[in-house]
């Protein structure tokens, strides 16, 4: 079986109760970065006995395999990603659809969600939303995506790196209308929690 655990985005308390547990059953446990997974499992007060090998964006192909030999042979593998749920613009989609594609059972432990998070706190439509992810880095293709998204009428969910936040907003408001509203959420959950809510302008 393959298990997808959501960890926490800011908080070690807000872990999922059941997480310790699975942890600690597992035969194998994919991590996105393993340092930061053994600070986790210190902050559960957990000790894990599985084989801990790192899955993340530049190994994800190659490890993929390795894992699906695992769960082949009856291991029960847990997927964590630094923070949240995997797949959500983390690793573990190549995984997710090569166990479904051999019938092998695919669950999850669901946890803390900085999409859902934001999205919460926004003060804007929850009713319908879609969540769009990082846009491109290059400002052509970063505007051709915007354009293409224009008309969107629903809550949009963008995730970016702070450095990059200011241009990005600045290319919104081109591509959607200065007035459009807007939240920017950072730090989610954590001490310096911040939500600036606006129009993009």
């Amino acid at each position: 079986m393959l298990i997808l655990a959501g960890t926490p985005i800011g908080r070690p308390e807000d872990a999922p109760s059941r997480l310790a547990q699975v942890l600690v059953d597992a035969d194998v446990i994919a991590a996105e970065d393993t340092r930061r997974f053994r600070r986790l499992t210190a902050d559960l007060g957990i000790e894990v006995t599985a084989k801990v090998v790192s899955y993340f964006e530049g190994n994800e192909a190659e490890r993929t395999a390795d894992l699906l030999v695992n769960l082949r042979a009856g291991q029960t593998v847990v997927l964590v990603t630094d923070a949240g749920m995997p797949s959500v613009s983390d690793p573990g989609y190549r995984i997710v659809a090569a166990a479904v594609a051999e019938g092998i059972r695919v669950t999850a432990v669901p946890g803390p969600s900085a999409v859902l998070t934001a999205l919460a706190v926004s003060g804007l439509g929850v009713d319908r939303f879609c969540f769009e992810g990082f846009l491109p880095r290059k400002a052509g293709e970063r505007s051709r995506a915007l354009a293409a998204l224009a008309e969107e009428q629903r809550t949009m969910v963008f995730f970016e790196s702070p450095h990059r936040t200011a241009v990005t907003l600045a290319a919104m408001a081109e591509a959607f209308g200065s007035t459009r509203r807007a939240a920017v959420c950072r730090e989610l959950t954590k001490t310096h929690e911040e939500v600036v809510r606006d129009s993009l302008a």
